[in-house]
């Protein structure tokens, strides 16, 4: 129970990794808020199976993309079961399109919800980490933001944001006594991916080393072991789950 105690907060915890990831700290003993904005139902009937498993999960509606809306949430975990440990910036989006034919609307959306949405919920519980010298910050990135995709600009800049954010923030932060590093996951069996046509599955399944699409917990333990004292060295980095991709 290596989290048996800590408080972690998940943003987009009802499904796919996020899902995976709740529930991996939950089995280890962490309190967990996790966030969602529109699976409401997926969201509930988590919170209620871990709950009835004796686990503490607790899901809280929240639009990462709005400051003050993220800024409220963390307040109100910290209030009603003290400081936050480990914060998680998973929510994130997606709005496929080439560049020239995408709408403004497309990009702003992603950009706001993966990139800003980690600004956001950073900046909400930083202050309290600084104040105790010690928390853990896991953001989950995307190969695609340090590869790259057609039709995926606005996606692959807000990962790469986020590869950014993670290295300058872990200089800002790491003599504070808090690690900030990141997960790039390749392509992993979620709900996103089962949306994509076949033909199109094949043909990732055909650049990946191992064969294989990932699984949510694959990235799920590699988040597990980045917020352990286990990772106690590592500092700014971004950890790569993809089968071999890149």
């Amino acid at each position: 129970m290596r989290f048996d105690g800590q408080l972690v907060f998940v943003t987009g915890g009802a499904r796919g990794i996020g899902q995976a990831i709740v529930k991996r700290f939950a089995d280890e003993g962490a309190s967990v808020i996790f966030t969602y904005r529109s699976s409401e139902s997926a969201a509930l009937q988590l919170e209620a199976d871990l709950t009835a498993q004796g686990k503490q999960a607790k899901a809280v509606a929240l639009d990462v993309s709005s400051h003050d809306a993220a800024l409220a949430v963390v307040e109100a975990a910290v209030q009603e079961r003290g400081p936050i440990n480990v914060l998680v910036n998973n929510a994130g989006v997606t709005e496929d399109g080439f560049l020239m034919l995408m709408e403004e609307s497309s990009w702003d959306n992603v950009i706001d919800t993966n990139l800003k949405g980690a600004y956001n919920c950073c900046k909400a519980v930083l202050p309290a980490m600084i104040g105790k010298r010690s928390g853990v910050i896991v953001n989950i990135a995307s190969v695609i933001g340090m590869a790259g995709a057609a039709s995926q600009t606005n996606y692959s800049a807000s990962k790469a944001g986020l590869i950014g954010l993670t290295r300058a923030l872990s200089k800002e932060v790491g003599g504070k006594g808090i690690r900030v590093n990141a997960i790039a996951p390749g392509y992993i069996a979620t709900d996103m991916l089962e949306k994509v046509p076949e033909r199109i599955r094949r043909q990732f399944i055909e650049k990946i080393s191992c064969g294989r699409f990932g699984e949510a917990d694959e990235v799920a333990k590699v988040a597990l072991f980045l917020a352990s004292s286990e990772a106690s060295y590592i500092y700014g980095q971004t950890i790569v789950v993809d089968g071999g991709m890149i």
